[in-house]
């Protein structure tokens, strides 16, 4: 990274060019870059990924295109006026790579194109019209996370086969998302028989009062649910899981890296390269109506043997041979 992309993003959400700056790159496109979440961490990785992607369309920041960076910190509410300031300033595309910030882009806008990111089925979010054929101004990369979630509780059944209540950690605060992991993980629990849980946490506040119901209501399992609070604060809910003996599966392999037990999901570095591809072909032409939605296609399957046996726990053969990455 670059120590003009480093300055950038320590500027956070509250960031923006001076006068002079925004001046001096009016003859460049812009890109207004829109996260839910704080620019550390994972997210710093996937930004990086993003701009990969941009770079592979022949474009580099500070050279023939200009970023305008917000993060909203995890506040969600503030990505109304965050995105109305980006179409105020009249960029190029609105990169939103966050469901939340894919939403707030849509309201705002119906004639700047928006590539988004997200975890969703973009068609039942409304983003758009279907997968091959978007119309109108918006298309993106998915994903699947929501699709996805129903598998992280067959994969902690497996593990848990005599457990009869599970749980789901979700953030209220991202309702769409919320709702729909809700629902498709419910339906995957009545399937095999399993009672669920769904605990809420709207910040790194709420997840000690979490825990401590988790224990209370003696849930043997949980699935940690896609959000921004959940991905900036992947350490700390690994030792959570450790400290209140709680076997947890998360969708990023960060999770079992930081010293989580199981992680399953998409490799999400390649998805934000993928929306920093789609950002470049439009910024050279092509229109969001005419890009079908990308879908995730290949998922990842990542255990911690060493947490497994803090738990005392034992990974199943099926399930050690099914694992892309084994962590001792």
């Amino acid at each position: 990274m670059t120590r003009r992309e480093f300055i950038t993003l320590l500027g956070g959400a509250a960031a923006s060019w001076s006068g002079g700056a925004w001046a001096q790159q009016q003859s460049l496109p812009v890109i207004g870059f829109v996260n839910s979440a704080s620019p550390g961490g994972l997210v710093r990785r996937e930004l990086q990924a993003f701009l990969t992607g941009l770079g592979e369309t022949g474009y580099i920041e500070g050279h023939n295109v200009a970023i305008e960076y917000r993060w909203a910190e995890g506040q969600i509410d503030r990505l109304p006026s965050i995105l109305a300031d980006l179409v105020g300033r009249k960029v190029s595309v609105i990169a939103a790579t966050t469901t939340p910030a894919a939403l707030a882009a849509q309201a705002a806008t119906t004639t700047i194109p928006i590539v988004f990111e997200t975890g969703s089925n973009p068609v039942q979010l409304g983003l758009v019209a279907s997968l091959n054929r978007p119309g109108g101004n918006v298309t993106g990369v998915t994903s699947l996370i929501v699709e996805v979630a129903p598998k992280r509780l067959e994969l902690l059944h497996e593990l848990l086969p005599t457990a009869n209540i599970m749980g789901l950690l979700v953030n209220p605060a991202d309702r769409n998302l919320a709702q729909a992991q809700a629902r498709e993980v419910a339906a995957a629990a009545r399937k095999v028989g399993l009672e669920l849980q769904v605990l809420n946490a709207s910040s790194e506040r709420d997840f000690d009062a979490v825990f401590a119901t988790l224990t209370r209501q003696q849930v043997a399992g949980l699935v940690i649910g896609a959000g921004s609070v959940f991905i900036r604060n992947i350490e700390r809910l690994a030792a959570l899981t450790v400290r209140y003996a709680v076997p947890a599966i998360y969708e990023y392999g960060d999770f079992p890296a930081a010293g989580g037990l199981m992680s399953y999901g998409s490799d999400i570095m390649d998805t934000y390269r993928l929306a920093g591809i789609y950002t470049g072909r439009i910024l050279k032409g092509e229109k969001p109506a005419d890009l079908p939605v990308y879908q995730a296609t290949k998922f990842e399957l990542h255990l911690n043997l060493k947490t497994a046996k803090a738990l005392g726990l034992t990974f199943p053969i099926t399930l050690l041979g099914r694992a892309d990455e084994v962590i001792e």
